[in-house]
């Protein structure tokens, strides 16, 4: 199991450091010409050329030891095609403390947090002894705020990366009441014959498992306006009886990323000890097969009371969801948010890169595109569109979990969730949890979508 997240962190303030130089292509050759001739002349033998993260070390003047560095800036449209492309020579510097000189401050943040993201490795299987280098927060840099994004990042990513051998529900149980203990959060945790009674259709998905399932809730904060997030936490989803292929199976080990974004989400949130009444959920299952799987058009009844029948075992996520957000609103929450791995469709539409998200709220979708680019965590509105919701009605129940309508997954399968929902001010999230190569600060692996957004949002949202 891993439950404590890895503790990123800047350098103390007040070491020395080495410079480390930020140079725009556009300016690249005035800053040359500015300085000493041995390092102009070593820079141009190296043909450096300022490209975005380009690196290239700084001998000492008797051309010894490391003195300094410095890093390309690239130009406007290569930082608008990449994210975080300073943190590329995170890896290239050599250990100690290191600071940014000629860093705009419109950069700032991004800088520091892509530095701190760029530490993280997943060495639970293969361990690393590797000596990062240091960083002395920028000016201007909230830097506690950056810490704590890139610590709630860091628990996200261990949870995703974990496979499902050593997280299945009772493993999440455990990082869920690990992550609550931190922060002095109180837990409850409903399974077995309660389960059944109370939370029928999570237990439906749940009990062809040998492990398991169970539903968890978080709750911390005693005043300030009410946040609830709903996390999706299948560990591992066969697809149950509508089996997967072999290779739609490979990555379903992060099919519990929407429990591990809200996680991530709650350690922010915590750990900055922000104004308000936080209620996390997190329906915790496997979806497996056997004699006791649910089937192919079975009718199951929710904790709402209506009811579903199931098209395709597969469309297992919106199920438990379903239940968690129908409990989630009995408490009227200021806000409700929800966060899964819920379908394909959404990463046909907009690729793994951003997080398609729905509202029918425009103030909390115009506070949500705000904390997306202040916090370098893009992210795309897609439509509660109400024409599809007849789609979602299959004539001899309420609902149909996957209706083989061909077109506009993603959207339907948000329809689905909020008519369980049931609320004015509620947003749902279809990440995808994971980067397919590596990218700058962002090694390939699982990843958290939506939550460095959503805690920038957050003030705006509910009025912090």
């Amino acid at each position: 199991m891993t439950a404590v997240p890895n503790m990123p962190a800047f350098a103390d303030p007040d070491s020395a450091a080495r410079p480390l130089h930020v140079v725009a292509q556009d300016s690249l050759q005035a800053w040359l010409d500015a300085q000493p001739p041995q390092w102009a002349a070593w820079l141009r033998d190296g043909a450096f050329g300022a490209g975005l993260g380009e690196l290239a070390l700084l001998p000492g003047m008797d051309g010894g030891a490391v003195v300094g560095a410095v890093v390309g800036l690239g130009d406007a449209r290569a930082r608008a095609r990449q994210r975080f492309g300073l943190a590329k020579s995170v890896s290239a510097l050599p250990a100690g403390n290191w600071e940014f000189v000629g860093l705009p401050a419109p950069l700032a943040t991004e800088a520091a947090l892509g530095w701190l993201l760029a530490q993280y490795r997943f060495d639970r299987y293969k361990p690393a002894n590797r000596v990062w280098p240091a960083l002395k927060c920028p000016d201007g840099v909230d830097e506690a705020q950056v810490i704590a994004m890139a610590r709630g990042e860091f628990l996200t990513r261990d949870l995703i990366n974990t496979p499902a051998q050593d997280l299945g529900p009772a493993e999440l149980e455990a990082a869920f009441v690990a992550l609550a203990e931190r922060h002095g959060a109180a837990v409850q945790v409903v399974s077995g014959a309660a389960l059944e009674t109370d939370f029928p259709m999570v237990h439906a998905v749940g009990k062809g498992s040998d492990r398991a399932p169970r539903i968890m809730s978080l709750r911390w904060g005693q005043s300030g306006p009410s946040l609830t997030l709903v996390g999706k936490g299948v560990c591992f989803d066969t697809g149950g009886l509508n089996l997967k292929p072999s290779s739609g199976m490979q990555l379903m080990k992060k099919d519990m990323g929407g429990a591990a974004t809200v996680m991530g989400l709650a350690q922010m949130i915590m750990e900055l000890n922000l104004p308000l009444r936080l209620r996390v959920i997190v329906p915790a299952v496997e979806n497996s097969v056997s004699g006791r799987a649910m089937r192919p058009k079975d009718i199951l009844k929710s904790r709402k009371g209506l009811t579903v029948e199931v098209n395709d075992t597969d469309a297992e996520g919106r199920l438990v969801l379903a239940d968690a957000l129908a409990w989630a609103c009995e408490e009227s929450p200021e806000v409700l948010i929800s966060m899964a791995t819920l379908t394909g469709a959404a990463r046909v539409a907009v690729g793994p890169d951003l997080a398609p998200y729905y509202t029918d709220d425009a103030a909390m979708a115009g506070a949500l595109e705000d904390g997306a680019r202040a916090g370098a965590d893009p992210v795309w509105r897609l439509p509660f569109h109400d024409a599809y919701e007849s789609v979602i009605e299959p004539g001899i129940a309420d609902l149909d979990n996957a209706p083989g309508y061909g077109f506009a997954g993603s959207i339907t399968a948000a329809l689905f969730l909020r008519r369980f929902a049931d609320h004015p001010r509620y947003m749902h999230f279809d990440i995808y949890g994971h980067t397919p190569s590596d990218a700058p600060a962002r090694p390939k692996g699982g990843v958290g979508q939506g939550a460095r957004a959503l805690l920038l949002a957050l003030p705006q949202m509910l009025g912090l």
